[in-house]
């Protein structure tokens, strides 16, 4: 991976070196390698994982089907 340092900018390309390593996934990836994770405690992340995918999609497609977000909460009068 490589970032072009602009004007001397150094702190800009650091901000755009980080985004590019959180898109790829690579600060999760280290925080998953700190310590051993049994065969069982990832297979069980890996189903709460998939889970937590298959809600969101479907929730998102809810959202696109009906025009309404269901995250949004009611305007309060007062």
């Amino acid at each position: 991976m490589q970032v072009l340092v602009r004007d001397n900018n150094v702190e800009q390309a650091l901000r755009f070196l980080k985004k590019k390593l959180q898109r790829e996934g690579v600060f999760r990836e280290m925080r998953l390698r700190e310590h051993f994770e049994k065969p069982s405690e990832k297979r069980a992340r890996e189903k709460a994982e998939g889970i937590r995918r298959v809600r969101k999609l479907a929730r998102k497609k809810l959202e696109r089907e009906s025009g309404v977000s269901s995250a949004k909460k009611p305007a309060r009068k007062g």
